[in-house]
């Protein structure tokens, strides 16, 4: 038997009268997905502990097996394993995204947020701009690392955790009372939007009708991570496939191979059908036992606000990943239980996240159960059955009691 998560980061959300009532996942054409819930165990599932903030961070570690509240450190020194970057015990990881701020003649901290991701920058722009940033703002204090698109990471010597607004959390929101107390991290955010405002990068971003990737914001600070291993813990070999450095870290602290896919990016373009034969290769061909494959994009379009690209990545998810590994599993003669959810809600109507329970379906290839047709929220509240610690769900996706 082999085992597989397909996470869609942010899928879940609320009723949306212009769609009568439905959620995205209701409204979107999910043949896979509702073929499979006819044969499946649908139910909710409480991802984000009571007291904490609802993240992906927090939220995946559940999905994975790892009570956040005994496990997280803070987001970004996950995202720093991803990256390869060693932190000591006195470090302190923070992301940095690069993102979108208004531009009139204004102070700092009388200036909008528009975008969290720069218009979902290149890695390659990003790399340009973050060495502008290094350049001028790099010190032995305080030292720049390229991650992924518009995330990256800032690591603070003998530092210490100091609260921070995640950028996705204030989009059009002015940002002065958002900024960080601490005068070190809010002086070098506002000498950012100097550098880069009129960077050619950005000059030419701006021609394109792409939003300028004119500052910095810091978020997610925290410390050394400690994961126990995923092996150990399950009894079982897994693999990460996840454009994202968060998921990536995650699997790093965990002892989890990651598998990097071409042309998996993160965005709405990402390579769907790439990470899905990534997975089944891994479980068929090379003795893997669990694969976890995360799709950031239906999330990247909840913080856009984008009613009709969530649903487009909503359909993507099933058509492109679900579809694909249901087939090949079965062609290659392969049982499997497969866990399929979001981590969180990302609704359209906040364009953040919320700590409302998602909902999860568990399908079996050797078993027909018959219980519902269709796999969305309302169909999960109304099957009665709940998960209230989100980490124990994998235990009943493994079958470990």
């Amino acid at each position: 038997m082999k085992y597989i998560v397909v996470l869609g980061d942010g899928m879940a959300d609320e009723p949306i009268d212009s769609l009568k009532g439905m959620t995205p996942l209701e409204y979107a054409e999910t043949k896979t997905m509702d073929e499979l819930a006819g044969k499946s165990e649908i139910g909710l599932c409480h991802t984000i502990p009571e007291g904490m903030k609802p993240g992906s961070d927090t939220a995946n570690l559940a999905v994975l097996g790892y009570n956040p509240k005994k496990y997280y450190t803070g987001r970004s020194p996950l995202e720093a394993l991803s990256i390869g970057v060693q932190l000591s015990k006195t470090d302190i990881a923070i992301r940095c995204n690069i993102v979108t701020i208004s531009e009139e003649e204004v102070p700092y901290g009388q200036k909008t947020i528009i975008d969290h991701s720069a218009s979902e920058i290149s890695t390659a722009e990003a790399a340009i701009l973050l060495d502008a940033v290094r350049k001028e703002l790099s010190t032995e204090e305080f030292s720049y690392y390229l991650g992924t698109s518009y995330r990256h990471l800032l690591i603070w010597d003998q530092g210490k955790v100091v609260e921070l607004t995640p950028p996705h959390d204030i989009l059009g929101k002015v940002i002065g009372e958002y900024l960080p107390e601490e005068d070190k991290l809010r002086v070098m955010m506002e000498k950012s939007f100097t550098i880069l405002n009129n960077h050619p990068i950005n000059i030419e971003r701006q021609k394109k009708g792409l939003n300028k990737a004119n500052s910095i914001w810091f978020w997610g600070a925290g410390t050394k991570p400690a994961l126990s291993s995923f092996e150990e813990k399950t009894g079982k070999r897994g693999v990460m496939i996840s454009a994202v450095d968060l998921l990536k870290g995650i699997a790093v602290g965990a002892g989890m191979r990651v598998i990097e896919v071409p042309g998996a990016d993160g965005t709405l373009h990402t390579n769907y059908e790439g990470k899905a034969m990534a997975a089944v290769d891994a479980l068929t061909n090379d003795g893997y036992d669990f694969a976890y494959v995360h799709v950031e994009a239906p999330d990247e379009m909840g913080h856009q606000g984008n009613l009709k690209h969530k649903i487009e990545a909503i359909e993507s998810l099933d058509h492109r990943v679900i579809r694909v590994i249901t087939e090949e599993m079965k062609s290659r003669g392969c049982d499997y239980r497969m866990l399929v959810m979001p981590d969180h809600p990302t609704p359209l109507r906040i364009r953040t996240h919320t700590s409302d329970p998602v909902p999860y379906m568990l399908y079996d290839s050797t078993k027909e159960l018959k219980k519902v047709a269709f796999y969305n929220e309302k169909e999960a509240k109304l099957s009665g059955n709940i998960t209230n610690e989100g980490y124990q769900l994998i235990d009943k996706l493994l079958q470990i009691s």
